[in-house]
């Protein structure tokens, strides 16, 4: 049996990388388009060894996109996690990493025309509801990639790609404080649980016997820590409305500590049961937002200056992610925050026949590569 040709950009986006679909390229199936995204990534398998997945949460995600009928928006954007080691794709949650290449790819695939130096591309994020505007750098009809712009977890530089959000709080909870409380305690230790834009429960790490400058191999060896963040998380999770989130990958853990190199807090993310190399996207954005709530955990500790708007640098393992906060006197108005992206492979990703034939969806693959190959007649 043949092998099926799917149209596909990977890219990576911030900290992250992963595959870029336009929907129309994929089954509009539910269940058969996560037996495809599965068969794309190698899942499940440790190694992901017959996929493109690279055997890490983080380079094992899925940009679903396509043209938005919204007033607001320009296109709308879905994001899957391709569990590794699992036979199954979590779309419970944003990434704001994979969403600094959605604006880029929205052009590439002529979703978006180029609008000047600077375009701006109008995001819904359909797993949460809230819009994003992304502001791709670009210039001679096409998106500019090459910059002077460095974000800590990426090698060298890029040009600076600005995301601006007015509203994700609450966005998968209902609410900024999920439980009400500025503090909850489980298993007799104080957290704050909060949703900027990401569902983290955020617990000081000298509270559970550790210093929090640990290094995420010395966190990931520490069988009794893991499994007291685990019991945590699965009592938190349906006080955030999370119901049970046993086979969940949210909400995140958050171990905070003081700064040490100038910045708000220091971090040291579970996502959620490995400790990450740096933060995501809208962890940083819901552990920054966390500092400026009264009586939260972080208030002894951490960093937040003052005025309207204020930039908090969060420090994680390789370097930090600085978030700009906006307030509207004592409520949050809004946050932004840069990132970089850039196009690594633009072509096709095969998958086995026996898993998808296609031609199931509106415009198949054959169509999505006409459509790729007369773009390419117009440039």
């Amino acid at each position: 049996m043949r092998q099926t040709r799917i149209p596909c950009l990977q890219m990576r986006g911030g900290t992250s990388k992963g595959a870029y679909f336009l929907a129309s390229d994929l089954p509009d199936d539910p269940a058969l388009r996560d037996a495809v995204l599965l068969a794309v990534m190698g899942s499940p398998d440790p190694r992901q060894i017959d996929g493109i997945g690279g055997a890490d949460s983080l380079t094992s995600k899925v940009a679903i996109v396509r043209r938005s009928e919204r007033d607001d928006a320009d296109v709308d954007y879905l994001f899957a996690q391709v569990v590794v080691s699992e036979p199954r794709v979590d779309y419970g949650q944003n990434c704001g990493n994979i969403l600094a290449g959605v604006g880029p790819f929205a052009i590439e695939r002529g979703l978006v025309p180029v609008a000047g130096a600077e375009t701006p591309v109008r995001i819904f994020m359909e797993n949460t509801g809230q819009i994003a505007v992304a502001k791709v750098p670009t210039s001679d009809d096409a998106v500019r990639y090459e910059g002077d712009v460095a974000i800590d977890g990426v090698p060298g530089t890029a040009a600076p790609l600005v995301i601006e959000f007015e509203d994700v709080a609450g966005s998968s909870c209902g609410a900024l404080l999920p439980t009400g409380n500025a503090r909850d305690r489980f298993d007799g230790i104080e957290v704050t649980c909060i949703d900027n834009g990401m569902p983290v429960i955020l617990l000081r790490a000298e509270d559970l016997g550790i210093s929090g400058f640990e290094t995420p191999d010395e966190l990931n060896g520490n069988a009794e820590l893991k499994a007291r963040l685990e019991s945590i998380r699965l009592q938190a999770g349906p006080r955030m409305n999370l119901g049970d989130v046993s086979q969940r990958t949210v909400p995140k853990m958050c171990l905070i500590a003081p700064p040490r190199n100038g910045g708000a807090l220091t971090t040291r993310t579970f996502i959620p049961h490995r400790c990450h190399a740096s933060i995501g996207v809208f962890g940083a954005v819901s552990a920054a937002s966390a500092c400026l709530v009264a009586g939260s955990v972080t208030a002894d500790l951490a960093a937040v200056g003052e005025g309207e708007r204020r930039r908090l640098s969060v420090e994680h393992p390789t370097g930090e992610f600085t978030v700009e906060l906006r307030l509207d006197g004592r409520e949050l108005a809004g946050c932004g925050l840069v990132r970089t992206a850039r196009l690594l492979f633009d072509g096709f990703v095969c998958i086995p026949g026996a898993v998808w034939l296609g031609g199931t969806s509106s415009e198949g693959p054959a169509s999505g590569h006409e459509r790729t190959r007369r773009q390419e007649t117009r440039t």
